[in-house]
C-alpha cells in the first residue's frame, strides 16, 4: 500500500534523470526525504508500512521469517549515516529517508499540473512524497527499501547545494580593480567599463620590468645613418673618399 507524506524537505534530488548508484547496478530515479520529527502522522504511517513490508517479506522473500537484523531506510538526522559520518546539519531534527524508482515518478505543483523543469524541484525546497515499502533480498543483504511513485511541489526553500551567485563571485571585494594587481600594472588607475575609459597612456617597457632589471640593461646604442656615397658625373662610378673628380 502506498501512502503520502506530508511537507518534507528534498535532498539529493535526482527525479529527472536517472543516476546509478555508487554500488554500482541499473540507475534509478530518487530523492531523499527530510521528515520533521514533530510529523508524528506521517512518521507513524511509514513505520506501520515497513512491519507489514516485513510481514509480506518473511513468505516471499526472506524464506519463511524475518531476519533478526532487517535493514530499515530510516534513519535518525540527528546520528549518524550507515558509514558512520554524522549527517548534514539540514538533516538536524529530522528523519531522512531515500526513495527511489526505476520509472521517473509523476511529479506535479499544487495544481496538479504536471512539472517539466528541473530547475523547478532542487535539493532545499519542500515537497509532498507518495511512496511505498518492499522487502529485499540482494547478495545477502535483507532489508525493505522505498519506492518512489509521485513528487508534488509545495514551496521553495533555501537551497542546499553549495553554489555562489553572481554577485558573490564577481561583486564587491571581488570586482575587478578592486584588488591592486587585477589587470594591470602597478601605478596604473584602472576604471571599469561605463565608468570612464580604461587609461590611453601605453605600458613602458620598464613599467612591466621588475625593478632590478632596468639598471642592469643599458639602452641600444643610437642608429646613425650613414652620409650617402657620391657618384662621379664624368664615369657614373662612386667617388672615393679623397680622390679627384673623374680619376681613380
Amino acid at each position: 500500500m502506498a501512502i503520502t507524506t506530508g511537507v518534507v524537505r528534498a535532498s539529493y534530488v535526482n527525479i529527472f534523470q536517472p543516476r546509478a548508484s555508487q554500488n554500482g547496478g541499473d540507475p534509478k530515479y530518487s530523492v531523499t526525504l527530510l521528515i520533521p520529527k514533530n510529523d508524528t502522522a506521517t512518521i507513524n504511517s511509514i513505520y506501520a508500512e515497513i512491519e507489514k513490508a516485513k510481514q509480506e517479506g518473511a513468505q516471499r522473500v526472506f524464506g519463511g521469517s524475518i531476519p533478526p537484523m532487517c535493514k530499515i531506510p530510516l534513519y535518525d538526522g540527528d546520528g549518524v549515516r550507515p558509514s558512520g559520518e554524522p549527517f548534514g546539519e539540514e538533516c538536524r531534527g529530522h528523519l531522512v529517508m531515500t526513495a527511489s524508482a526505476k520509472q521517473q515518478p509523476v511529479i506535479v505543483d499544487m495544481g496538479l499540473q504536471n512539472i517539466i523543469n528541473p530547475a523547478d524541484i532542487y535539493s532545499g525546497c519542500y515537497i509532498r512524497a507518495n511512496i511505498s515499502f518492499f522487502a529485499y533480498n540482494t547478495n545477502g543483504n535483507k532489508g525493505i527499501g522505498c519506492g518512489l511513485n509521485c513528487v508534488q511541489k509545495y514551496e521553495d526553500g533555501e537551497p542546499l547545494t553549495a553554489r555562489v551567485s553572481a554577485e558573490e563571485a564577481f561583486g564587491g571585494s571581488n570586482a575587478l580593480g578592486a584588488t591592486p594587481g587585477q589587470g594591470w600594472a602597478p601605478g596604473q588607475p584602472m576604471q571599469m567599463p561605463g565608468q570612464g575609459a580604461y587609461p590611453q597612456q601605453p605600458i613602458t617597457y620598464h613599467q612591466q620590468m621588475p625593478a632590478a632589471y632596468p639598471q642592469q640593461m643599458a639602452a641600444p646604442a643610437p642608429y646613425i645613418q650613414p652620409p650617402a656615397q657620391q657618384i662621379d658625373p664624368i664615369t657614373g662610378r662612386p667617388m672615393l673618399t679623397g680622390g679627384v673628380m673623374g680619376l681613380q
